[in-house]
């Protein structure tokens, strides 16, 4: 679930700030990209997001040339932070296949390595921009790539690692995006079977139990 930033000026263990800087470029991109997630990147405007944090819209410049240059700064912090996470967890360390994708199902409930709420946003721009889209395709590719390199160091063949990435992948959007809202026992019940259909091997249960646990330490709702 999406917060609201917390501005560098409100944070009692940042580094205090000095003359009249009363917000931080991160401020403004972190700002951007709640805008972004939760009304769409036609909202992001130098004065929405000026008034959203209390200062003169001077104070943009100071940090960027125009909007366009707020907008790409966005796209790289994405590339930088979703896209790096994912294709990081593909090629961790993993003595099994099913241990591999469990660190890769990681992105999916820690949201510090992975936001889901902005991956969707950014394909939301993508449908109206082609330059956006073009990114995000390439993203896309990147992060395939990882999960097919995955596969095949655990001795899967050329087409069965790249079938088996694409399932990997797109099923998790698909499912992100149905937003089931199921309680966290039912989703971790499933946890197993999903392993065997992703893998084509059965789980060791100290890896699900692993993964449950770690699960429980980011998601929200019921346990039970």
């Amino acid at each position: 679930m999406n917060t609201k930033p917390v501005l560098h000026r409100d944070d009692p263990q940042a580094e205090p700030l000095v003359g009249n800087i009363k917000v931080t470029r991160d401020d403004w991109l972190n700002v951007a990209m709640d805008v972004l997630i939760s009304d769409g990147v036609d909202q992001i405007k130098v004065l929405n997001l000026a008034e959203r944090m209390a200062v003169s819209r001077s104070s943009f410049y100071w940090y960027f040339k125009s909007r366009q240059e707020l907008l790409d700064a966005l796209l790289a912090r994405w590339q930088a932070t979703n896209t790096a996470a994912l294709i990081a967890q593909a090629k961790a360390p993993a003595e099994t296949i099913t241990a591999a994708v469990c660190n890769v199902h990681r992105c999916v409930v820690n949201t510090e390595l992975f936001d889901t709420a902005l991956d969707f946003a950014i394909r939301d721009w993508a449908r109206k921009s082609g330059k956006v889209r073009r990114i995000q395709d390439q993203s896309d590719a990147k992060r395939l790539k990882a999960l097919h390199a995955m596969f095949a160091r655990h001795g899967y063949s050329e087409i069965e690692a790249e079938t088996r990435a694409r399932v990997l992948y797109y099923m998790q959007i698909g499912y992100d995006l149905a937003q089931l809202n199921e309680p966290m026992a039912t989703r971790l019940s499933m946890v197993p079977h999903y392993l065997y259909v992703f893998t084509g091997v059965e789980p060791q249960p100290e890896e699900v139990e692993e993964f449950s646990a770690y699960s429980k330490r980011y998601w929200e709702g019921d346990t039970e």
